[in-house]
């Protein structure tokens, strides 16, 4: 990322959670039921509260979405939904290795927002966090030649803000992806 992006990220994330700080803090009472052990943190509670109830509402839209296509996906622990439809062969990629994939990116309401160039392959090195934490986890369980269906929560993607471009905050992203060739990197 260029750094005029990072500072407009930085910018943005700042006054973005600046805003929350001061619509929670005005907010006079937690919805969130506490232990009575625990010290109650002023704010905190409600930012708490506020991140659950995000985080619930995109686990039920993916849950939707895979009803609407009727897609049986394994989950990672780390909230990837996967699903490898066409077996590969050989290894699976390591880190350090260098990938290069076909894909197309879609958000849940099926705007495409990004595809792999059709004349060349968008290659990258598992490891060095060049692409979305998720992409690269789902591309670790595949091996050359396969395709698979990856949705990505939007911790596992851009985030809050988004890529400031095409992909809006907080954004669900599932990508169609092939992995077409891995090379490895002599050591």
């Amino acid at each position: 990322m260029n750094p005029i992006k990072t500072l407009v990220c930085t910018v943005r994330l700042e006054m973005i959670f600046s805003m929350i700080m001061v619509v929670l803090a005005s907010c006079n009472e937690s919805t969130v039921t506490q232990d009575p052990n625990i010290k109650r943190q002023p704010g905190v509670d409600s930012v708490v509260a506020f991140n659950h109830q995000i985080v619930q509402t995109e686990i039920q839209d993916i849950e939707d979405y895979m009803l609407r296509y009727h897609w049986d996906m394994k989950q990672s622990q780390t909230g990837l939904h996967y699903m490898i439809y066409k077996a590969g062969d050989g290894p699976l990629p390591k880190q350090g290795d260098i990938v290069s994939i076909k894909f197309r990116v879609n958000l849940l309401n099926g705007n495409v927002v990004d595809r792999s160039d059709s004349l060349a392959l968008f290659s990258f090195e598992p490891g060095k966090r060049d692409v979305a934490s998720g992409l690269e986890e789902g591309v670790m369980l595949m091996n050359k030649g396969s395709r698979a269906k990856l949705i990505l929560p939007s911790h596992l993607a851009f985030g809050l803000l988004g890529d400031l471009e095409k992909i809006p905050s907080r954004a669900v992203l599932v990508y169609d992806v092939e992995v077409c060739k891995i090379n490895r990197l002599k050591k």
